[in-house]
């Protein structure tokens, strides 16, 4: 009896144990009384990356000014995938989707953005022609039809492939890929593992050196708007969000930072 006594012990020590932290999305007063800011991003060579052991990105160093200003102790979570992200952030997990995301209706109905970034499109990641007569390699989107392209999961890069899909009266055909990040798409693509991906034109720019046979011509999407995300209860961080960037992006610093990033 004895025994069993303490096999229920153990069973209930365990399942406490296993019990996963409740969240709920912050404001800014919760955040600042809290003294710390809770961000996550996607693990790429413009958001947040490591170099040389020194961690770099455009996203990690523009938290950091933004939490130094408000005092504030900053916890990064890099993520991969984009529902995570987004599901982090709608959860309370997070505070700030802190990596280039795009804005546009369908993403207005989940979050809160901060005044634009940066300005990006989606661009095909395919390899360079190899003579005329390569049948793989597309020169327009019309030659879209009946291909099979690579995107993030959740990426809403889907939503435009399914406009194209409209526009051309065709069929694509949509891989989800929800274990690699666009470094990996392009990896994959270069050694000829996939065809085609689709990918943020920013991050793969600044990849090409590394994957020299790779084109990245093709636009799926237009430019668009690229900005941080919150969550939809916490207009005041927004708010603080968008006065400091406002003022900061009047700085030599911010000049310097978008000049390191993106040219």
């Amino acid at each position: 009896m004895a025994a069993f006594a303490v096999i229920i012990g153990i069973i209930a020590f365990n399942t406490q144990k296993e019990e996963k932290p409740s969240y709920r999305p912050r404001n800014y007063a919760e955040i600042i009384e809290s003294g710390v800011l809770r961000a996550v991003t996607e693990y790429n060579t413009i958001s947040y990356h490591v170099t040389n052991d020194t961690l770099q990105g455009f996203d990690y160093e523009l938290l950091h000014a933004f939490a130094s200003a408000q005092k504030l102790r900053l916890e990064i979570t890099p993520e991969m995938s984009f529902e995570q992200r987004l599901k982090g952030v709608i959860e309370g997990k997070y505070d700030i989707l802190a990596t280039g995301t795009v804005v546009t209706t369908q993403s207005k109905d989940t979050l809160l953005f901060t005044r634009p970034l940066t300005l990006s499109k989606q661009v095909l990641v395919q390899r360079k022609q190899e003579g005329e007569k390569d049948s793989t390699y597309i020169k327009s989107q019309l030659d879209l039809a009946h291909k099979r392209l690579h995107v993030i999961k959740g990426s809403p890069a889907l939503l435009r492939i399914h406009n194209l899909m409209n526009e051309i009266a065709d069929t694509i055909y949509i891989e989800d890929v929800a274990q690699y990040g666009p470094e990996q798409l392009l990896a994959m693509v270069a050694a000829k593992d996939i065809d085609y991906a689709v990918c943020d034109e920013n991050i793969a720019s600044q990849l090409l050196p590394r994957f020299p046979n790779l084109d990245i011509n093709t636009a799926i999407s237009f430019t668009q708007f690229y900005a941080w995300g919150v969550n939809k209860h916490a207009p005041a961080l927004l708010d603080s969000l968008n006065l400091w960037l406002d003022q900061f992006s009047k700085t030599e610093a911010y000049r310097q930072l978008q000049q390191k990033y993106f040219n």
